[in-house]
């Protein structure tokens, strides 16, 4: 578990790099903030319990942000 982790790492080391090749700033300092999470989390030798513990409560958090983001912060668009 560990190992995907370190995987996690790598990609949102990727969606890092061309955030900030896409001018978008903000993001990019995002991702690398989840990065060096994901990353520091592959190293520590956890156990396979505390690495699902962990990815859920990312996932929940993220889920909550996300909907929260796009319930009251999203503008939306109509048309182009």
């Amino acid at each position: 578990m560990d190992r995907m982790f370190r995987v996690l790492s790598f990609w949102t080391g990727i969606f890092t790099v061309m955030f900030y090749v896409g001018d978008m700033i903000n993001t990019s300092i995002l991702f690398l903030a989840q990065t060096v999470f994901f990353l520091t989390l592959g190293y520590l030798k956890l156990s396979e319990r505390l690495y699902m513990y962990i990815f859920g409560a990312y996932c929940t958090i993220f889920f909550i942000g996300f909907t929260y983001y796009t319930s009251f912060l999203l503008v939306p668009s109509f048309g182009h």
